[in-house]
């Protein structure tokens, strides 16, 4: 998930509370999960998850945090899922088929028997139809997720999604955990509704109404979040830890919690903090999602320096890219299109810019701009995957000297920054963004008059060429014909558009070497029910 005018200030609204061994859960210094005795002398699994927070609610409805995503997640299940951390093919959860229609505006779904929610009732149609027509119409933040789409019950157990256009992302969509299934009697009772009168959200913080493995036990904002295994779960895979705590603390106390034993996973270390992790320790560093990018805005009334179509490709050219993965740390990848690498469509790492320094200088003449001195803003305090902007501001500022160009680094405080890039008022940006869902007509916002495009100064009609490549590619129908669709609209997008793709920094989780089945996920985050124990 990335900053965008759909969750203000994400990743950066809540500073991370440095946890005491008053509020934590003590784990075994061995680094195993903890246990307890319950009353048949039976011991009980306690995993502690240490996580800084960007988390608002626990109810599905309005959910988009990633804390929130790792949650809900846990508590609800949705009609499709992934498997694992391959996010190319969605694959049945609630539901045990669907079918997209050839024109891709309908979506059948018929639905799974013998699911039921945590107080034992079956997982209905109904259910179903008010849960997904609540994201939609309560007007949370999710609800974009379902924009022009109808809902409606056309059998016992059959549900249709129709759109209005084409909508072949959508089986991609509905793996997300804020369109997670309610129990629609038990939400009802507790003031749902589908409109933007709900009440439904204080009920939601407190007691899940979902068929999870996991059931919320209690649930605070700025501290922890613990969930509790459903005892009642229908799936056949039950859950193996039977208490989950998931703890806000910040990066250096997760180290250390981790290194001691007071945790056993830890998911916001940077790839520095990860070189020196040593022990009995498991390190994962995996490319995330996001794509660190930098934009040239395209309004000659902001700029008349970046606005020139030789500008980009001269910055496009002159970054060391190499550079930038050094400071990334491993498990980081450059990224050679807007598109992250494990989502369809993206571009082979082969096609990944070079740096050319000469070949930048060229372009800088062929400009016609003597000398130019440009602005570049970014967020000071805010950090992806735990790396921090600054440090990359000042890599870049670095690289563009030697071609020329002269930058000035203008860091601000993540909302001051937000504003003028909403606004489309940044000369150069470097700004980050992550997948709504996995799904590469996410990234059709970078298009001329879309929601990135208007914050790169880059107006509709401004390329109508590449604006029409992007009708015609959302509108494609199969998976093949699809990937090649946007590969070349990429292609497209790198060879005369504002945008220039950096880097995917590592998403860097270190876990106890007791804990086991630990997959990545764009989405999600971590699959806590998917997560066992030696």
């Amino acid at each position: 998930m990335a900053i965008r005018s759909r969750r203000p200030g994400a990743k950066a609204a809540l500073l991370p509370v440095l946890l005491t061994g008053a509020l934590a859960l003590a784990a075994c210094s061995s680094g195993g999960s903890s246990t307890s005795s319950q009353g048949g002398g039976t011991a009980a699994k306690t995993l502690v998850i240490d996580t800084s927070f960007d988390l608002k609610t626990a109810d599905p409805g309005r959910t988009y945090e990633p804390t929130g995503l790792i949650i809900g997640k846990a508590a609800y299940e949705t009609l499709l899922t992934f498997e694992g951390s391959d996010v190319t093919k969605p694959v049945p959860d609630l539901a045990e088929s669907f079918e997209l229609s050839g024109d891709g505006k309908v979506l059948t779904l018929k639905l799974r028997k013998g699911a039921t929610f945590a107080d034992g009732s079956p997982v209905t149609a109904d259910d179903v139809v008010f849960s997904l027509e609540r994201v939609r119409d309560m007007k949370g933040t999710p609800s974009f997720l379902l924009d022009g789409v109808e809902v409606a019950k056309s059998g016992s157990d059959t549900i249709t999604l129709t759109s209005k256009n084409a909508n072949p992302a959508l089986p991609y969509i509905l793996p997300n955990p804020a369109l997670g299934i309610l129990n629609s009697k038990v939400a009802k009772e507790h003031g749902a509704t589908a409109d933007t009168g709900d009440k439904a959200e204080q009920y939601l913080n407190s007691a899940s109404a979902g068929s999870g493995p996991y059931t919320i036990e209690s649930f605070n904002v700025s501290s922890q979040v613990v969930l509790k295994a459903n005892a009642k779960y229908w799936g056949a895979a039950k859950p193996v830890y039977d208490k989950v705590v998931i703890r806000n603390v910040e990066a250096a106390t997760q180290k250390l919690n981790i290194s001691r034993g007071d945790s056993q996973v830890a998911l916001n270390l940077s790839g520095d903090q990860v070189a020196g992790i040593t022990g009995n320790l498991q390190v994962k560093k995996t490319p995330s999602a996001n794509v660190i990018f930098l934009l040239a805005n395209q309004d000659s009334s902001v700029s008349k320096v970046t606005s020139n179509p030789k500008f980009a490709e001269a910055v496009r050219k002159g970054v060391d890219y190499a550079g930038l993965l050094e400071l990334a740390g491993e498990g980081s990848v450059q990224a050679p299109g807007i598109i992250p690498s494990m989502l369809l469509g993206a571009l082979p790492p082969e096609q990944a810019v070079k740096r050319d320094v000469e070949g930048a200088k060229a372009a800088l003449k062929e400009s016609g701009v003597t000398d130019p001195t440009v602005k570049l803003e970014y967020p000071s305090e805010l950090t992806v995957n735990g790396l921090s902007f600054q440090p990359l501001a000042e890599r870049v500022q670095a690289n563009l000297k030697e071609v020329g160009i002269t930058v000035e680094l203008a860091p601000a405080p993540v909302t001051t920054a937000l504003d003028n890039y909403r606004n489309g008022k940044e000369e150069l940006g470097l700004w980050y963004w992550g997948p709504d869902y996995p799904d590469p007509s996410d990234y059709l916002s970078f298009l001329p008059g879309k929601l990135v495009g208007l914050r790169a100064g880059w107006k509709a009609g401004a390329d109508k060429a590449l604006e029409a490549a992007g009708d015609k590619t959302a509108a494609t129908i199969g998976d093949d014909a699809r990937k090649q669709a946007y590969i070349d609209l990429q292609t497209g997008l790198n060879a005369s558009g504002p945008f220039v793709p950096l880097i995917q920094p590592s998403q860097n989780i270190v876990t106890a070497a007791s804990v086991t089945g630990l997959e990545y996920h764009p989405v999600w985050t971590i699959d806590v029910a998917g997560l066992g124990a030696k």
